[in-house]
């Protein structure tokens, strides 16, 4: 899947932590200019840059990771050329857990990692595309409740893609569950999502 598009990102570093601020995902040899997808997910997983370079002013070619395969997967199918990935945390690691930790200490006071925090609105405005899909799938552990949240409250985002968990407001799952099975039905779920809504913009 990964050799019909290219992935870049813009990876940086604050206070000695690696992070990304976006991602990139665009369909090799099509021109376009602005994505036709939004994506709001958790953090960078293993994602990183090829040339090596953790801190930079300008995106770079990245190696995908298995999440983001299942957003070209939604893609493919779709008939999607150009999508962007926003993450809940820049903070890049593969250990959801660490992540959690992360959001617990105070140290993640001390670095501003979250695109949609007050202090980075026009990043935001800049690299968020408005009018077009958007699909939230950060996942459903609670230390991820307060971004989610904001991230939710600064889109406002009326009809947004995705599988929100039973009786929650904030929690939409992770494209990449445990189980073969459920990572299928995600991408199979989405997608139905995405055709009704051009359907029914159609009509």
């Amino acid at each position: 899947m990964s050799g019909k598009f290219e992935v870049t990102g813009l990876f940086y570093e604050s206070n000695g932590y690696k992070l990304r601020k976006y991602l990139d995902i665009k369909r090799v040899g099509v021109g376009f200019n602005e994505p036709d997808l939004m994506v709001v997910m958790m953090n960078p997983g293993s994602s990183y840059p090829l040339d090596g370079i953790d801190n930079n002013s300008a995106p770079s070619e990245a190696e995908p990771d298995t999440t983001q395969q299942q957003i070209m997967k939604v893609m493919n199918a779709a008939e999607f050329n150009y999508a962007r990935i926003l993450n809940l945390s820049d903070l890049r690691t593969p250990d959801s857990s660490e992540l959690y930790r992360f959001l617990r200490s105070e140290e993640s006071s001390a670095v501003e990692h979250s695109i949609f925090s007050q202090n980075r609105r026009s990043e935001l405005e800049h690299l968020f595309v408005s009018g077009i899909p958007v699909i939230f799938a950060w996942g459903v552990n609670r230390a991820l409740i307060p971004l989610a949240k904001q991230a939710i409250e600064t889109l406002c985002v009326r009809n947004p893609l995705g599988i929100l968990k039973p009786n929650t407001r904030y929690s939409y799952y992770h494209p990449l569950p445990r189980i073969y099975a459920k990572q299928l039905e995600w991408v199979q779920h989405v997608t139905s999502q995405i055709s009704r809504t051009a359907n029914a913009a159609a009509v």
